[in-house]
């Protein structure tokens, strides 16, 4: 019997004080668990000595997604209160969302600024609906959708925060170089780069960026028995032409964050350099060109927990994870970070 397919041997114990609801400031203070393959061997250190550890002839890879003020609250026409999580667009007007509150097909949702929401369909086997925002008589593309959302909306903390955003979060929780709008979660491996760092990487490293928008799927546990049986989520992503030929070359490869990981192996697998990336990494699917991995600490029995295992086993992952709490590490998205070489 293989443990590894198995969702309920990716749990762990994590006590509520370790889960960080703020960043370390300055945020390459963060904790960095560096663990080695070849010699089985871990360090702790700080973020700020990251480029100590990164090999000299790796080229790096970072995720460009800004994040968006992707959730906002409105009313029915009854009155009832309705909140709304923007996920992604599907087509030139319409766009998948997630709802807090009852609706039907053809009903209307009013939010501040003016901007209605219509519901064309109700997915029933995910809860998630399908809408078309107008403003003023005017169906709105998402590139217009953005610049109302950013004036209207609230940043879409992740759940086990327990707060609201702040003024803190539109700094803390969007990385140095976010250019390209449409993700709904940090790739939150980069948070912890200062300017100074950041620039000291790209002087020693070839950096390339890609974008990858993160999805809300990236919160969903793995509720099914058997890890395989889980259907994965699927996000926008978008690869340069000019970085594809590093991929294609044998060049050894770090990727900073989990969503940089996705995107760069499911173009190895299908040579698509923009679309929907689907792709499962696991212990049954592990990777097959990106060498050295920077990510967080992530959540119990989730796909992102599946992903590191896909490196180093789940075995070696929980027993780095529990390192972690005995050296009192900060966990999730305003955490500290795990360096797998």
């Amino acid at each position: 019997m293989n443990l590894e397919l198995f969702t309920k041997n990716y749990n762990y114990e994590l006590p509520q004080r370790f889960i960080a609801t703020s960043p370390v400031q300055p945020r390459d203070h963060a904790k960095l668990l560096v663990y080695d393959r070849k010699s089985d061997s871990i360090t702790h250190t700080t973020f700020q000595h990251l480029l100590e550890f990164v090999p000299k002839e790796c080229d790096v890879f970072l995720n460009d997604t800004r994040v968006i003020k992707a959730r906002i609250f409105g009313k029915k026409e009854s009155g009832g209160k309705i909140e709304l999580l923007f996920n992604k667009p599907l087509d030139a007007h319409h766009n998948l969302v997630l709802m807090r509150g009852r609706v039907k097909v053809g009903m209307e949702i009013f939010f501040d600024d003016s901007l209605i929401a219509t519901v064309t369909k109700l997915n029933e086997e995910d809860g998630s609906r399908v809408v078309t925002f107008t403003q003023r008589e005017k169906k709105l593309r998402f590139e217009e959708l953005v610049l109302v959302l950013d004036k209207i909306g609230h940043l879409p903390l992740p759940p086990y925060f327990n707060r609201e955003d702040n003024k803190e979060d539109e700094r803390d929780y969007q990385t140095l170089f976010a250019k390209n709008a449409g993700a709904v979660a940090a790739p939150t491996a980069s948070l912890h780069f200062t300017p100074e760092l950041f620039t000291a990487l790209e002087k020693r490293h070839k950096t390339h960026k890609i974008t990858l928008h993160v999805g809300a799927g990236t919160f969903k546990p793995v509720d099914v028995e058997e890890i395989l049986d889980h259907p994965m989520h699927s996000e926008y992503f978008e690869i340069p032409q000019e970085t594809c030929e590093v991929l294609d070359s044998s060049t050894p490869l770090l990727a900073i964050g989990t969503t940089v990981t996705r995107t760069l192996e499911y173009y190895v697998r299908t040579g698509k350099t923009k679309g929907e990336c689907d792709l499962f990494l696991n212990p049954s699917n592990p990777p097959q060109r990106v060498t050295h991995l920077l990510t967080n600490f992530h959540l119990p029995k989730s796909t992102l927990i599946m992903l590191v295992s896909a490196f180093i086993g789940r075995d070696k992952t929980l027993k780095l994870y529990n390192e972690a709490i005995k050296e009192k590490y900060r966990f999730f998205s305003y955490g500290d970070a795990m360096l797998i070489l």
